[in-house]
């Protein structure tokens, strides 16, 4: 998601961080270029239209005119304005509440409400420490119902049976009473998706937020919805007391400007967005970390907390330790390196919370190393020796015929994953050294990560 406004947004900035001074033409013709791109990402045109008369008055004022370098003044101020429009400060769920503290997920058909209630009772469970329970209040769908009580199976969260011939209302009264008596601390209500247009739907789900005092009910946006999502998201917002917004399937061709006019129309937070199929891919919304990465910045912070939660810091450690004993990073390491790229999402994951420097195509990184072709490189490494993984030149012509026919793949394949490996051991090499500051230090002017 954002990809192609953070394309545009990252080509106009860069144009302008190598201004010495700003004219009103660079500047008129920046914001151009700006409310194009918006545009283009199917952000409201009144949304639009606000935010560049926002950038134009400070842009105009004294904040840009008497600053040493106008052109990064410029950056900061379409990147403070980006943090704005997404919301500001990041706003987590407030379970400060007498448990079960009963949380709400409302939305359209197929916006992604059942899996999302999963991914968000996982979060709780191993972020929170949280005892959850999940319960559905989707009679319209039985498969739902049984989608939901496998996921918690998954898990390992608590769950409230219910069945497509009941009243919504009954199944909510009698979770409430399951919750209480299993000393649930959070209660999270999978409700029915509806389109906005029904009436009868709408005053089911009203009646059943009024028998579960939800605490937080939170709006579940598709990404890929375009501007239908906005008008359903004020049709929801008038009818429920909304708390916030999770967005879903922001790891598929959406353009995100809908994402972006929903949190501007409703006011409401956007609180955590979807990031893949698995059931722990679910991130918190940082505002101000997200218009670092739609503006090419990178989002280094929320790197190191996916990286701290999900890689082994026994792995880390040996490995650090190795490096600095002068050991050569073999092939056994590259394997590690590659399972938890897996982990995290594959490359292009990675690499979009990652400062990118100008001359180099994120696009083409990402077709270097996708997930599928991760897996066919830890498969070629499985299909070597012990001695061959800790010693990469002894492999010669017949032992990369012998390691391509045990994995299925050709020699060319074999001689690609050793020379990524050479690359990988230099770049491990410099990092131990200390490269990484070094690199930071490279990035254009006005790119580089908050607190780097």
């Amino acid at each position: 998601m954002f990809d192609n406004l953070s394309g545009r947004l990252t080509q106009a900035a860069r144009k302008l961080t190598g201004k010495g001074r700003l004219s009103e033409s660079n500047i008129k013709d920046t914001l151009r270029q700006v409310r194009l791109a918006l545009l283009e990402a199917d952000v409201a045109l009144p949304v639009v239209k606000a935010f560049i008369e926002r950038i134009r008055e400070r842009a105009v004022g004294e904040e840009v005119g008497k600053s040493l370098s106008p052109g990064q003044a410029l950056v900061k101020i379409i990147h403070s304005e980006l943090v704005r429009l997404l919301g500001g400060d990041h706003e987590p769920l407030n379970l400060q509440a007498q448990p079960p503290v009963v949380i709400m997920l409302v939305g359209l058909q197929g916006a992604g409400k059942t899996t999302t209630a999963a991914k968000l009772a996982k979060r709780l469970i191993d972020a929170d420490k949280k005892r959850v329970m999940l319960v559905s209040v989707d009679v319209h769908r039985p498969a739902a119902i049984l989608q939901l009580e496998m996921l918690a199976g998954e898990i390992g969260a608590m769950h409230c049976a219910s069945d497509s011939s009941e009243n919504p209302e009954m199944i909510m009264e009698r979770a409430l009473d399951e919750s209480r008596r299993s000393h649930a601390d959070v209660l999270i209500v999978d409700t029915a998706g509806r389109l906005h247009v029904d009436d009868a739907m709408m005053a089911e789900v009203i009646s059943v937020h009024k028998k579960s005092n939800a605490h937080e009910t939170l709006f579940i946006v598709d990404s890929m919805a375009g501007q239908d999502a906005v008008n359903s998201a004020l049709v929801f917002d008038e009818s429920l007391p909304l708390t916030g917004i999770i967005l879903t399937k922001t790891d598929g061709d959406a353009k995100g400007g809908a994402a972006l006019s929903v949190r501007q129309v409703t006011g409401k937070p956007i609180r955590f967005m979807g990031i893949g199929e698995k059931i722990d891919a679910l991130e918190a919304f940082h505002p101000e970390r997200m218009a670092s990465r739609i503006l090419g910045m990178g989002d280094v912070l929320s790197l190191v907390e996916e990286i701290e939660g999900k890689v082994s810091r026994d792995k880390a450690n040996k490995l650090q330790k190795k490096l600095k004993r002068g050991r050569g990073f073999d092939l056994s390491d590259l394997r590690d390196q590659f399972e938890q790229m897996l982990s995290m999402g594959g490359i292009g994951a990675m690499l979009e919370k990652l400062p990118i420097p100008g001359n180099v195509d994120p696009g083409a990184l990402k077709d270097m190393a996708n997930e599928q072709q991760l897996k066919r490189q830890i498969a070629i490494i499985h299909s070597m020796t012990a001695d061959e993984r800790r010693f990469p030149k002894t492999i010669n012509g017949s032992r990369k015929r012998r390691i391509a026919n045990g994995s299925g793949m050709q020699v060319q394949d074999v001689n690609r994953l050793l020379k990524q490996h050479m690359q990988m051991e230099k770049m491990m090499k410099k990092m131990s050294r200390g490269g990484i500051k070094k690199m930071m230090r490279r990035l254009p002017p006005g790119m580089t990560p908050p607190g780097s």
